[in-house]
């Protein structure tokens, strides 16, 4: 099995499970798989993908990882995890189909506090199986040591002469589920300023922070609902809600900034620790984000911007040091932590929530994504037109 624990999953699955169950246990939702690169897949490899899926149904917590999680995620009920250990992924629930181009489509719906679940060992299932069936090689401990060590010596190296804040958030496409393990070996055992990982699984395995918010899903799915005008906002109010202040990093890009903007208003601002940027020119981010504190009379380096959009460590140190004694930063840093090999190209894979509904009793909505990058634009060209005409982009 790929996938080898319920935990085994980002930790802002989790606590969007436990947001849907609080505000929104009625509601439903579709997750859709995206390539980036439209690579092309044979009916081989979807025969193996549906059998890892279909593995995935014996996954169940642990006494052990129970044990865990009531005391390290400790802001998420304990309530919630007595509940993870009767879930069970249902694999008959997935659809996994090749087009008539061998575009692969994967297609999974439930309950939303339910469906979050599948996105993310699904995309790492992906893009092991990818590089397996491509013959890309290292598939031992030792292999892969011996193909990553080199470049983490340099990122080492790096982190320590700019003083980089970092996390990894590199499980949806990573080479394979042992690279991710011998990255986090390597620098737990070498890098001070490796600050934990988003794989809940890893983070206990490693004894690291287990790092993670929030995710466009549910900034998607409250526009749908409700507008997306205020779905910043009201994603906003309605985490405090839940988390008391506990988790308290914002993403900021689903429908741009400038949107974002709008919605952050002053109580915001200075509820939350800071926030998260994950598309469009980081720079200019950062300096709107800083003049944003700084209108309201809130000191810029009281608060912290996560910078989490396909990061390297030289990108890192450039951002780092254009904000230095400015604002604080820090980093999520996922494929080129994950898949950073020789001769490896790493895929461009998503899973992004296509339709959702509030309960069976209202209609059933489709989701948009707009980000400040018209590539990473998610929604038919008639919902995107809308969305872009009610917040007034160009």
């Amino acid at each position: 099995m790929i996938i080898s624990s319920i935990l085994e999953n980002d930790l802002y699955k989790f606590s969007m499970s436990y947001y849907y169950q609080v505000h929104y246990p009625k509601a439903w939702g579709t997750f859709t798989f995206h390539d980036r690169n439209n690579t092309k897949y044979s009916e081989e490899f979807v025969v193996a993908l549906k059998e890892e899926i279909e593995a995935l149904a014996t996954l169940s917590l642990q006494p052990s990882e129970f044990a865990w999680a009531v005391k390290t995620i400790h802001y998420i009920p304990q309530c919630f995890w007595e509940w993870l250990c009767y879930f069970r992924f249902e694999p008959e629930k997935v659809d996994v189909w090749l087009d008539s181009e061998q575009h692969l489509h994967i297609e999974v719906s439930d309950a939303m506090y339910k469906v979050t679940f599948y996105e993310i060992p699904i995309l790492a299932i992906v893009s092991e199986l990818y590089h397996r069936h491509i013959g890309d090689g290292h598939q031992t401990h030792k292999e892969l040591e011996q193909a990553m060590t080199p470049k983490m010596e340099k990122k080492v190296a790096l982190a320590a002469r700019h003083n980089l804040y970092f996390a990894d958030f590199g499980m949806r496409r990573r080479f394979n589920a042992l690279s991710e393990q011998v990255m986090i070996e390597y620098m737990k055992l070498h890098c001070p300023t490796f600050t934990g990982t988003s794989t809940v699984s890893l983070a206990m395995k490693y004894n690291l922070k287990p790092i993670g918010t929030m995710a466009h899903e549910c900034f998607m799915f409250q526009a749908a609902v409700h507008t997306p005008k205020e779905a910043n906002y009201e994603v906003m109010e309605r985490w405090v809600e839940v988390y008391d202040g506990n988790l308290g990093t914002v993403l900021t890009d689903t429908y741009t900034v400038d949107a974002f903007l709008r919605n952050f208003s002053m109580k915001l601002a200075k509820l939350y620790d800071g926030v998260r940027h994950d598309s469009g020119d980081a720079m200019e981010f950062g300096d709107r984000i800083i003049r944003k504190y700084e209108s309201y009379g809130i000191d810029p380096m009281s608060k912290t911007i996560v910078f989490s959009d396909g990061l390297d460590f030289q990108a890192a140190a450039e951002i780092k040091e254009y904000f230095a004694g400015r604002i604080k930063v820090t980093f999520g840093i996922g494929t080129n932590l994950t898949c950073d090999i020789d001769g490896v190209k790493p895929m461009n894979i998503v899973m992004k929530l296509k339709q959702c509904r509030i309960n069976d009793r209202q209609p059933i909505y489709g989701c948009v994504k707009l980000s400040d990058v018209a590539g990473k634009a998610i929604g038919t060209p008639e919902e995107i037109a809308n969305y872009k005409y009610q917040l007034g982009i160009e």
